[in-house]
């Protein structure tokens, strides 16, 4: 981390298959106080290590590009987030023009009105699985070829994050209640009139739909502000990042990892409780779908109901997670 360089450009150095450039050769012999021809053609095995001159003369930098990475992670996501509600608000509006008595700007036939508003759905939720999906694969390899980064964050910076999180929530959540106040006022207002521009095109305006697709829209704002907000804060916390890799990573990988040993303990601790949990969380919600599969097709039960079978197991896996994790960090 000293010298900015990745651990596999070490182990090849270690291994003669390469050899550092002339800057990372002056700057070992900076960290080791010692001449270039001693580093390059001497032995310093016999010496004792000075502790004062080994400590790097600067405060810790992100060398990984941790934070660029990061930030990338994060609008990946929230965008996706943002698409997926957006996608649906956008298919109201075609799948209401198939329907005169609910169409907001324009009418077409049933058929193609559904056709259009499902490959709205569709489209959306294609474009938020093409980033999401190559952000969380990037993020997890990102994670395992560095699954320990040094805390670089100054101060300032974090209290920046905090600030910056704290404007983006109170503004996503205040766009969500927008959405909700212009439902509200549109709500039952059955005919606002019609336009005709040039007499090309009939707008027919219903109160009710306009008022949910102008509220959906709203609420994919105000997600797309929240979660953006909430991991651009989460990213200054190395802490967590370096205790979510051992979530990432197999416990051959940890062996390996070239990490202090109270450090590879502690990442196969929670290893192991995450291992547990999982087992615990399957268990669970293989109960809850056998529930719901007999509430679907025994008559006896409620089966407008039987949904909720899969609610509640994923509430449980929550609960257990939360309580393991918390016990482990007690003990």
């Amino acid at each position: 981390m000293m010298l900015g360089v990745s651990r596999q450009s070490v182990t090849k150095w270690e291994s003669e298959r390469s050899y550092p450039e002339m800057d990372k050769l002056l700057k070992l012999c900076q960290i080791f106080d010692c001449t270039l021809d001693d580093l390059v053609q001497g032995d310093l095995t016999d010496r004792q290590p000075d502790p004062a001159a080994a400590a790097p003369k600067a405060p810790p930098a992100d060398v990984f590009g941790y934070d660029e990475h990061a930030r990338r992670f994060a609008n990946r996501i929230s965008l996706g987030v943002f698409l997926i509600i957006f996608g649906v608000a956008a298919s109201l509006i075609f799948f209401a023009a198939g329907e005169p008595a609910e169409a907001i700007l324009f009418q077409l036939p049933e058929n193609v009105a559904a056709a259009i508003g499902t490959m709205c759905i569709f489209a959306a939720i294609a474009g938020a699985l093409a980033l999401m999906i190559p952000a969380g694969m990037e993020h997890s390899h990102f994670m395992r070829r560095h699954p320990y980064i040094e805390d670089f964050y100054t101060e300032e910076q974090k209290a920046q994050a905090r600030s910056s999180f704290t404007a983006q929530l109170i503004g996503g959540i205040a766009t969500i209640f927008f959405g909700i106040c212009l439902l509200m006022l549109l709500d039952g207002s059955s005919d606002m009139g019609s336009l005709r521009p040039r007499d090309l095109l009939v707008l027919s305006v219903n109160g009710e739909m306009l008022g949910t697709v102008a509220m959906l829209v709203c609420v994919a704002v105000g997600a797309f502000f929240i979660v953006h907000g909430s991991m651009m804060l989460a990213r200054t916390n190395l802490a967590n990042y370096n205790m979510a890799a051992a979530e990432v990573l197999e416990a051959h990988e940890i062996a390996q990892a070239p990490l202090p040993p109270e450090k590879k303990e502690e990442m196969l601790k929670t290893k192991s409780i995450d291992r547990k949990i999982g087992a615990l969380c399957g268990t669970i919600m293989m109960i809850a779908t056998i529930a719901g599969l007999v509430m679907l097709f025994v008559p006896s039960y409620q089966e407008p109901l039987f949904w909720l079978a899969w609610p509640i197991g994923g509430i449980l896996c929550g609960i257990v997670s939360v309580l393991m994790k918390g016990f482990s960090r007690q003990d």
